[in-house]
């Protein structure tokens, strides 16, 4: 019988040998074992005593010097709270520096960061929410909040130029913009393409589960040689395409992924939420760490939810990576950001 560690490095197209000297996920190390130490459990100070609702949505800033995050009002929804700022932006010592959106979003959900500074959301509504005028919208906002683009139309669902429950934005270093659409798999199971000005290019998927088809995809990120990750969270895997939409590589051994971070190294950082019994068994939840040159995973932060498999979420949905190279893991179940340092680290 082939070892689960070989046949998760098959699927991800490496070869057998390489994979002997990769880490087994199945043996990920225990809390107290890993190179990682949580500093910060309730990180960030949020303004006017308010506390963390759930939150899946952060992203450093173009110098790695601030944080940003939206986290949906205090509870799992903004709907009715449309006086309260679900767009933060914090120092690295958990500082507020600025906040703004309030009435816009319905469901915060994906973020990203561009060169500019210019700051993405995506409004995915929420299970079982179908509030007539909110969500399915990607908003631009310039650093200081002032909105620059809107793709979608609030409150409309559909395909082609419109979303259905966006789940995460990234832009491409040219100016095109690449939107996962479908969250929680209930939507159009889709990658959709923009130009720069926002003019609609094309797209690719349907639901499914081969090569090129999604269920709920959920996360975004775009490594040094253009290519485009796709964290493909109902079939437990990161799809890996060119920006035209052809297919190159599906990769297994990054486990069940709902945030991903790629930084300026080529290291990725995906984030598990979700495995359990049910739900890609055999996985432990936490970060997964590692090359996306070779693909190895050679690192991993452990969530440190005791029994996952009685917890539908549980530790971050959302990652982002500082310029000191600290995590931050955005959490939806247990409302709240956590930062984690390397052991000997501040």
């Amino acid at each position: 019988m082939i070892p689960m560690r070989a046949l998760a490095c098959l699927a991800a197209g490496l070869l057998l040998a390489a994979c002997e000297a990769a880490p087994d996920p199945y043996t990920a190390p225990a809390e107290e074992e890993s190179g990682w130490e949580t500093v910060d459990t309730a990180w960030g100070n949020l303004p006017d005593g308010r506390e963390w609702g759930a939150v899946s949505a952060i992203y450093p800033g173009p110098d790695g010097r601030t944080i940003w995050i939206a986290e949906r009002c205090g509870q799992n929804s903004c709907i009715d709270r449309p006086d309260v700022d679900p767009v933060l932006q914090f120092d690295l010592e958990g500082n507020l520096l600025q906040s703004f959106g309030a009435g816009m979003f319905a469901w915060p959900h994906g973020m990203y960061v561009d060169r500019e500074g210019n700051v993405w959301v995506t409004d995915a509504l929420g299970f079982g929410q179908q509030p007539e005028g909110w969500g399915h919208i990607v908003v631009k906002f310039s650093p200081e909040g002032e909105v620059l683009l809107t793709l979608g139309e609030r409150g409309r669902a559909g395909g082609g130029e419109l979303f259905t429950k966006p789940s995460d934005v990234v832009v491409a270093p040219d100016g095109h913009i690449f939107i996962a659409d479908g969250h929680d798999a209930g939507g159009s199971n889709r990658i959709a393409k923009f130009d720069a000005e926002g003019n609609f290019v094309m797209e690719w998927g349907e639901t499914g589960s081969a090569n090129g088809q999604f269920s709920d995809p959920h996360a975004l990120a775009i490594d040094s040689e253009g290519r485009l990750f796709v964290a493909d969270r109902g079939n437990n895997r990161i799809q890996l395409f060119t920006q035209e939409g052809e297919f190159i590589q599906s990769w297994t051994q990054f486990a069940r992924i709902s945030g991903m971070y790629i930084d300026e190294n080529d290291i990725l950082f995906a984030v598990d939420s979700e495995s359990n019994m049910r739900r890609n068994p055999g996985w432990k939840r936490g970060v997964y760490i590692g090359s996306v040159r070779d693909g190895w995973v050679t690192d991993f932060i452990p969530d440190p939810e005791p029994d996952p498999d009685n917890s539908g979420t549980s530790g971050g949905e959302g990652v982002a990576i500082d310029a000191e190279g600290n995590v931050y893991t955005a959490e939806v179940g247990p409302r709240t950001v956590q930062k984690h340092v390397r052991r000997g680290g501040s």
